[in-house]
Formats: structure tokens, sequence, C-alpha cells
């Protein structure tokens, strides 16, 4: 019995166990999230590459399973919101979450901290920076805050700049600074440094670095390191990137199946290189190798070992803006007056000259070293005189044609493979398919045997992620083809190619868009949808969407306006005489030609005949919606036509209906019995005007004429048509119905077609019969006289 109890003691401490161990690996599950921004319409000049950058490393990030939002061309306020909404997302998400933050744009320092510029900045001096652009550290700080695994922060945006041009300038680039625990943070361009801006389609920083987030098995760390070698190689040495770390843990982007091919390194040889002093490098080995390690050390060992060599005036500019990166890093946590003049006793011109200046205002000191202070001892040696030449400016380029400096050896395979085949040019993304979104690359499909961690958990928009070893392409292509690397079509691919087939592929692929400016870009489509413009470098219209109809459209072109006579066309014509809206004019030989004419006037008048040429107002076409209402018969046959209303839907409250029309075009009974003649009034005054805009017919005794009104002119009538809008543009239909049924549709507007009928076809006066106690009608020609 006490053996059967220690046999189900050890059962159930087991199941509870491995119970344990499952739930607990469900919840350490790897949360992997995104913020990517590409800022490239500024004011000053559009950047070439920024959003396209933004795109292609969105997309890289999709592929490796982060849950990515991102926008292009923000102004401040979108990207803090944004920015808010991504940090609440970072929070729900837990202790396990691996961040990564990647801002291309236009980079600012300014006193010891770095800035991103949105696309409203308007900065004319340097003390415009801190409240037209956003801080990093802003951004930073509260993140840094947040219990996650990993945090990675790229800044591709140490560019020329384009601001603040003055006799007291800015420092060029961006400024050095320190990562916080768990945090790497890395430049496109080393420490008051900048790159030069490419033509594109791409960014050299941003192409480089989706080659190595895509090699499987790299560690973090490897992966900026080797993004440096790449971008160094690929610019001839005009852009060196810089990072820093401080993760200590493991974490690749992808994982290396085991079907992977062999390294053309092994890792004893990559871990060799690594340790090898410099000197026992050849020259060219030399200078990849302290590019590699990119430290102080390293590359004074290259002086020290290679002093002649062709690469080293290159390697002591490097070293020239790294050691005065440190000085102003070391003086800007100092200070103090003290430290701002050790500074200025180092580099009276040098790039932070200014920034340290300011800083000496703020402290109402004096600008310039006194003749005794107290030196502030940094933990880097004063340089040395011939690294003045390189930082005694504003900004150093590495490509400057005053250096004239020897472009780079090739990067040998110990340090660095090949670039593949299909990264090596890509082309350029379709034009982004609405307001704030990113462009959406063609995505490279990445080798079979690369994998995302088996234990993160899928991103929501999972449509790349699930495809990565598939073409996608967007923008009525087919997307996600498989490329040769398996058989048949996945769920995904076959769902997406459904949505091509709709004409939704960009939609399918897209980045998500903060649900802060999911609101906004939703207030913007409409603004411009009504004609409104959105801001500068944020397109609208979607492609594959319905193209709103222009406010300028010919009028024979807009749907259901075809219209007789439009755009300057003569009027058909039937027996010799025009036609009006497709109407026959009365052809009674009985009649004296100017008869017919007042009859023909009367017609068009009662059916508010829909004038052509008619110019816009408000956005709406000036047309008439009642242009067919009671005319086209006589005699017996005579027939009223009810006509839709707003939307399609029967008129209501006297619109388009004949018995609610006033006066004398109304039919009714006047108060003194007597019907009034249907004279010309000559101002177009007709029923069924726009809003009481428009055109009216009028007639004269040389026959019908077109007559424009002013935009807010009153054409006279006291109907008010509505219109069905779509897309901001009226579309105007008039439909003819059967006779209709309502009874107060019938009763008085027949005496009018009756008067009409009897002017047409004169006989000798009948008395009329009185009938509902209504008197009989009066004193017109043909009629009776009123008693």
């Amino acid at each position: 019995m006490w053996n059967i109890s220690k046999y189900l003691i050890f059962f159930f401490t087991l199941a509870a166990f491995a119970f344990g161990s499952t739930a607990g690996a469900l919840a350490q599950g790897e949360k992997r999230l995104a913020f990517v921004i590409g800022n490239a319409a500024y004011p000053a000049g559009v950047l070439a590459t920024p959003a396209n950058d933004a795109g292609l490393i969105a997309q890289t990030l999709q592929a490796a399973g982060f849950d990515v939002v991102g926008a292009r061309d923000v102004d401040q306020e979108s990207l803090r919101g944004a920015y808010r909404d991504f940090l609440a997302k970072v929070t729900a998400a837990g202790p396990d979450a691996v961040v990564f933050v990647y801002l291309a744009g236009q980079g600012l320092q300014f006193e010891g901290e770095n800035y991103f510029a949105p696309i409203d900045a308007q900065i004319t001096n340097a003390a415009d920076v801190p409240m037209a652009a956003v801080r990093v550290s802003d951004l930073i700080k509260p993140l840094a805050a947040l219990p996650t695994k990993v945090n990675i922060v790229v800044l591709d945006a140490a560019r020329p700049n384009s601001f603040a041009r003055s006799n007291q300038p800015l420092a060029g680039g961006l400024a050095l600074v320190d990562p916080d625990p768990n945090m790497l943070i890395a430049f496109n361009a080393a420490p008051g440094t900048v790159a030069p801006e490419g033509k594109g389609p791409y960014g050299a920083y941003a192409q480089a670095l989706a080659e190595m987030i895509r090699d499987g098995g790299l560690q973090l760390g490897d992966v900026f390191d080797r993004t440096r070698l790449r971008v160094n190689d690929v610019t001839q040495g005009a852009e060196v990137p810089w990072n820093a770390s401080k993760i200590t843990g493991p974490f690749v982007f992808f994982d290396r199946g085991p079907d992977a091919p062999g390294p053309q390194v092994s890792a004893d040889e990559v871990r060799t290189n690594r340790t090898k002093e410099i000197r026992d490098f050849d020259a060219h080995d030399a200078y990849i190798a302290a590019l590699d390690r990119d430290t102080m050390r390293g590359y004074e060992d290259f002086i020290v070992a290679y002093p002649h060599d062709p690469m080293a005036r290159r390697v002591r500019a490097i070293l020239a803006a790294r050691r005065e990166a440190i000085t102003w890093r070391q003086t800007w946590l100092r200070d103090t007056p003290e430290a701002y003049w050790s500074y200025l006793d180092r580099y009276p011109h040098g790039p932070h000259a200014w920034d340290a200046r300011r800083r000496l205002e703020h402290f109402d000191a004096a600008l310039e070293p006194p003749q005794s202070f107290a030196v502030y001892d940094y933990d880097v040696p004063p340089p040395p005189p011939e690294e003045i030449v390189y930082v005694d400016r504003p900004v150093l380029y590495f490509d400057d044609p005053e250096f004239d400096f020897d472009p780079p050896p090739p990067v040998t395979v110990i340090f660095l493979q090949p670039r593949p085949r299909d990264f090596i040019e890509l082309p350029p993304p379709p034009p982004p398919a609405g307001i704030f979104l990113l462009p959406t690359p063609v995505f490279v499909p990445v080798p079979s045997w690369v994998n995302p961690p088996h234990d993160i958990f899928p991103p929501p928009n999972d449509v790349i992620f699930n495809n990565i070893h598939n073409t996608t392409i967007v923008n009525n292509t087919t997307i996600n083809e498989n490329n040769n690397q398996g058989d048949g079509l996945t769920t995904g691919q076959k769902l997406t190619a459904g949505a091509v087939g709709l004409g939704a592929a960009a939609l399918a692929t897209k980045v998500a868009l903060p649900a802060f400016l999911q609101k906004k870009e939703a207030v913007l489509s409409k603004h411009n949808a009504d004609g409104l413009p959105v801001k500068p470098g944020q397109g609208g219209q979607q492609p594959g969407g319905a193209k709103p109809l222009s406010k300028t459209l010919p009028a024979d072109k807009l749907t259901g306006h075809a219209l007789p006579g439009a755009d300057g066309k003569t009027l058909p014509l039937v027996n010799g005489k025009p036609v009006l809206n497709g109407q026959n004019p009365p052809n009674n030989s009985n009649l004296p030609m100017n008869k017919s004419r007042k009859l023909l006037n009367k017609q068009g008048t009662a059916a508010g005949n829909a004038a052509t040429d008619t110019p816009v107002v408000n956005g709406q076409n000036g047309a008439n919606s009642q242009g067919q209402s009671g005319i086209g018969k006589t005699g017996k046959d005579a027939k009223f036509r009810k006509i839709r209303g707003a939307n399609g839907k029967p008129a209501a409250n006297g619109v388009n209906n004949p018995s609610a029309l006033s006066g004398e075009k109304s039919g009714q009974n006047p108060p003194n019995g007597k019907f009034k003649k249907l004279h010309n009034q000559g101002s177009g005054q007709t029923n069924g005007q726009a809003n009481g805009q428009g055109n009216g017919a009028k007639a004269n005794g040389n026959g019908l004429k077109v007559q424009k009104l002013p935009a807010n002119g009153n054409s006279g009538g006291n109907v008010q048509q509505k219109f069905k809008v779509n897309n901001g543009n009226p579309q105007l239909k008039v439909l003819e119905q059967p006779k209709p049924q309502r009874p107060e549709f019938h009763a008085q507007p027949k005496q009018q077609m009756q008067q009409v009928q009897r002017q047409a076809q004169p006989r000798p006066p009948q008395p009329k019969q009185q009938q509902g106690g209504k008197k009989p009608v009066c004193g017109h020609p043909g009629e009776p006289a009123c008693k």
C-alpha cells in the first residue's frame, strides 16, 4: 500500500511539473513589437529615401515576427500621439517583450541632446530646435522604464542639416549617447558625422540592416557590426555607422535551420579574428578589423601599425570624430562652466563650440576660457595636431573632396560574406496606398533554412510572416509567388492572391497605422474627399479605389447627365426644330410661329430645363433636377411624371411636387378665383433648382436661350433639390415613374395641363360645369367672363 501511495505521489508530482513547465513556456512566449517612422516630406526639401527605408525595415521586421505599426511624414502631434499608443502596447505585452524603434528622417543635435524633426518643424535658429523637434530621450526614457526583454532603437537620421544655417551653427550629425540597460542604440552614421543623401530607392544603411536582420542565427551585436562593414563598403567609406549596446543576453531575429549550408568562415575563425592583434593582419585586413571592432583602441592600433598606409588618413578622421564626441559627451554630463571651458580649450572651433557657449550664457559665465580655471580631466587624451583639421568644423563628411580620402579596400570573406544576389539592387516600392501609410516594397524571400524562432507570438498581420519564403508583389501583380521553394500555395498565399484579385494587395501586406493616426487618417481622408488638400507627402487616393468624379468634368460625362447640347454641342433637331430635353416641340401647323415659341417656352420653364455649360457651385453641378416635369405630351395622353427626390426616395414636403409649386406656375386656384397666364420672367425662374443655385431657361421672341447665373444668384425657384452625393460629387438622376397613385398629385395640376392643352388647340368657348364646389374656369381667352 505504501508503495502504491509513493507511485501515485510521484505521478502527480511529475504531472504537475510537466503542466507547470508547459504553462510557463506558453507564458514566456516572446512578443515582438516595432514602431517605424519614415519622414521625408520636409518643407526645406523632400528627402529621397526615408519613407522607403522605413517601409523596407518594417516589412523585414514583419517577417521576423514583429507586430509593426508605422507611418510616414508625420507632424509632431502625430508622432507623439502614435508613440504614446505604442508604449501602451508595449506595457500590455509584458516583461518578455522585444521592442524595435526605427526613425528615418532628419536628425539634429542641440546642447548634448538628439532630436528627430517632424515634417512640420519650423527651425530658423538653434533656439527653435527644442520646441519644433522631438527630443529622442523623451522617446527612450519611458521605453527604458518598462520591464522589457530587449530594446533596440535605431536612428537613421544623421543627414546634412537643412535647418538653422547661421553664424552660430548646430553641430552636425547626432550626439554620442549611452544606452540604458537591455538596450541597443544605433546610428546610420557615427556621432559627429553625417551620411550622404542617397538617390534611392533605398538608403545604404536601411538596405544593409535589412540584409543582416534576415541572416539566420546572427546575434544582435553581429547584425549591427556587419551592417557597418557593408555600408562602409557600399558607400566607399562615405558612411560609417555606429552602435552601442548594453544587452547581455542572446537574441536573434531568425533561427538558422539544420539544413543550412555550412558557413564559409567557421565560428572559431570569427572569434580568432575578433581577438587577433591589429598588427598581425595585413594592412587591408587590419583596416577592416579596426572598423569591425569600432573602438578607439582598434583605430589607434592601426595608426601605430600602419602610419603611412593610404587608409591611415581615413582612420585618423574616424578617430578624431570619435574623440571629439566622447569629449563633448563628458562635458555635457558634467554641465559646469569649467567643463565647457575645458571643451573650448581643446576644441575652440570644434563642432560643439557654439553649444558650449550657449550653455555658458545659461550660467552667465564668460564665453571664452579664463586665464586660470580647474580643467576637467577627460577619459580620452587631447587630440593630436594631425586630428584637428577633421574636427575644426561643425560637421565631418568622410566623402569631403577637401580630404580626398582613398577608397577603402573591399571587405574580405573572413569578415563579411558577399551580398545575396537578389538583395544587391532592390526595385523601388509602389507608391503608398494612403495617407500616412508606409510604402510596401516587393518582398525578397529569405532562404528556406531561415525561420523565425519557434517561441514567439505571431503578429496580427501575418501575411508576410507566414510567407517569408515566397515572393510578395503588390499593386496588380501576383503576391507571394512560391519562388520555386516548395510545392503549391500556402493558405496565406491563397488569401493574399484573392486580395490581389480585388485590387487590395497593398492593404494585405501594409504596415498598420497606430491608433492615433488611424483616427487622424480617417478625418483627413474625409476632408480630402470634400476636395480639401492633405498635408505634403500624404496621398489620399488609394490605388484601385474608385476615383471621385471631377468637379470640372464635362456635363455629358457625368453619371446620369448625358444632357443634350452639353459642352457647346448643338441641340438635336426634329423637323428642323431644336429638341428640348429629348422631347419634340409641338408641331401644330394651326398655331402661329410665336404661339409655338411661347408654348415651347412654357414647357421648358415648367420643366426646369437643365442648363448646359453650368458653372460649378461649391462642388455641385447646377443642373436642374426636374428637367422633364410635365412636358412632352398634350391632349388626352398628357401625364405627369413623378421625379425621385434625394437619394432615390420619393419627394416630400413639396420637393419635386408640382402641387406644391407656388405662384403662377403651381396650377392652383388663386384667392380671387382667377388663373394668371404663364409668363416668361426672363430670369430663369424655374422650380427644381439646386439649393436655389443654378441656371434657368430664358425664352424671348427669337427662341430658346441658356443663360448663366452667378454662383450665388437666386433663380427664383422655391423648391430646393437635394443631391445624392458620392465622394463629395453630386450625381443627379432623373427617372421616369408611372402615374402617381397619391390623390393629391393629380387633382389640381391637371388643370394646368388642361390650360396648356386649350392653348394648343383653341375651340369655341363652352361652359364648364362646376365640380366639387369649385368656381368654373373663366377670364382667359376662349372662356366666359368672370362674374
